[in-house]
């Protein structure tokens, strides 16, 4: 079963720094990768994505804060986020763009 799978999310101070993973379960390999977020009352947004090659896009909030970046011989996808705002607080969720699949998600909230 193709599963994808995220891991970092936890419970941080404004102005800290989190590490998001995507990995897979269940054996396929990543290509395009795309982080998005879902908070409390809102719908799910893009927040970055990543080709296979490394190219990267960002949606204008995160720019400058946030870093997707890869690791393809550990088939292993990354978001690096810093200076972390309690507005970031949210359900992190990594896709595989190309087939479509999901990741469970990890919670990042961002309090004092």
């Amino acid at each position: 079963q193709v599963q994808l799978v995220e891991s970092g999310g936890g419970l941080v101070q404004p102005g800290e720094s989190l590490k998001l993973s995507c990995a897979t379960s269940g054996g396929f390999w990543l290509n395009a990768v795309g982080w998005y977020r879902q908070a409390p009352g809102k719908q799910r947004e893009l927040v970055a994505s990543i080709s296979r090659d490394g190219n990267t896009n960002y949606a204008d909030d995160m720019k400058g804060r946030f870093t997707a970046s890869r690791d393809n011989a550990k088939n292993t996808v990354y978001l690096q986020m810093n200076s972390l705002k309690p507005e970031d607080t949210a359900v992190y969720f990594c896709k595989a763009l190309d087939t479509g699949y999901w990741g469970r998600g990890t919670q990042v909230t961002v309090s004092s």
